[in-house]
């Protein structure tokens, strides 16, 4: 038995089919499929039972990965214990982060990054947060940023930053020339959200219930930017994460965006690492810098929610001016 038939096993059980198993440990299925015979040959009996629709583990199996994951968890940490030892802060870090943060966030972070860390290399994850939380408990990455709360006694949270959420509406939406709203001012709206997988749909959900607002369900986003595009287009309004606003990384402006009044509604986000990691040090190091980069983004101000760049007002405002 081998450390890399274990980690096949496991990724047969995340992904449950040969192929997208195979792909994610960039072998062929053909060797797979051989190396997991191998280990169920040794071990005298079935680990799944494969059919047409995908793979079932067997209760063996379900009992097997269980110990393969604290196996490879145990080899990760004293890799991790003999890096920290030799130069805590050289190496590669495996970072995961989510679709709804990443693009946002990441451009400011990673200048930064190289110069408080010239010799660590970042190694970039992006997943939507269940599939993170999945690699760190297998020891797939080693550190990730999500929103909390987290229920998973494994795993360890720094807190970082809480990001306002804004109102992000049409430019000729009843709502536009609003300077600020209260939470309960949309319990009429019909949200666009982002489809099922995002931690940002639940998020933006629990927001609906305090509300008294709905999901608008005839139409799920699979981005942030798609639901940016769909309400300047004016089919709709949503909730935006202030770092998505940012004139850095959002470009043009083609919403109304519309801060909340107090209580505002906010999402929370940790960097998380695994409870018996030797890195801990080292990630609280990072967490120290980009709680200090969250902080200065969020400082600075969020567009104007008067101005627009929306086509149609912007041709108005230049034959004004003109005249």
């Amino acid at each position: 038995m081998t450390l890399r038939e274990l980690e096949y096993l496991l990724a047969l059980a995340r992904y449950r089919h040969f192929g997208r198993a195979a792909e994610a440990c960039h072998i062929s299925q053909p060797t797979l499929s051989t190396q997991i015979k191998k280990l169920e040959l040794e071990l005298g009996t079935a680990l799944v039972e494969r059919s047409t629709s995908g793979v079932i583990l067997t209760s063996v199996g379900e009992a097997t990965v269980e110990s393969a994951r604290r196996i490879l968890a145990e080899v990760q940490s004293i890799r991790d214990t003999a890096l920290q030892a030799r130069d805590p802060e050289s190496g590669t870090v495996r970072l995961g982060i989510f679709p709804t943060l990443g693009p946002y966030f990441l451009p400011s972070v990673m200048l930064r990054f190289a110069e408080r860390f010239p010799a660590l290399r970042l190694s970039l994850v992006e997943e939507q947060s269940s599939h993170l939380i999945s690699h760190l408990r297998d020891g797939d990455i080693d550190v990730a940023l999500l929103a909390l709360p987290l229920q998973d006694d494994q795993l360890i949270a720094s807190f970082l930053f809480e990001e306002p959420f804004l109102l992000a509406v049409p430019p000729v939406h009843p709502l536009a020339e609003r300077s600020s709203i209260a939470l309960d001012e949309i319990r009429d709206q019909e949200l666009l959200l982002l489809e099922d997988g995002h931690c940002l749909r639940d998020q933006a959900l629990d927001i609906c219930e305090m509300s008294g607002a709905v999901e608008q369900s005839a139409f799920r986003a699979a981005s942030l930017e798609t639901l940016r595009h769909i309400v300047g287009a004016g089919l709709g309004v949503t909730l935006l994460p202030k770092l998505a606003t940012h004139r850095r990384t959002a470009g043009p402006d083609t919403v109304r965006l519309i801060p909340f009044e107090n209580p505002v509604p906010n999402r929370r986000i940790a960097l998380v690492w695994r409870q018996s990691s030797a890195r801990a040090p080292l990630f609280g190091a990072m967490a120290d810098l980009f709680r200090n980069v969250a902080a200065e983004l969020l400082a600075e101000a969020t567009p104007d929610p008067t101005v627009t760049d929306h086509p149609a007002r912007a041709d108005t405002e230049a034959r004004r001016k003109a005249g």
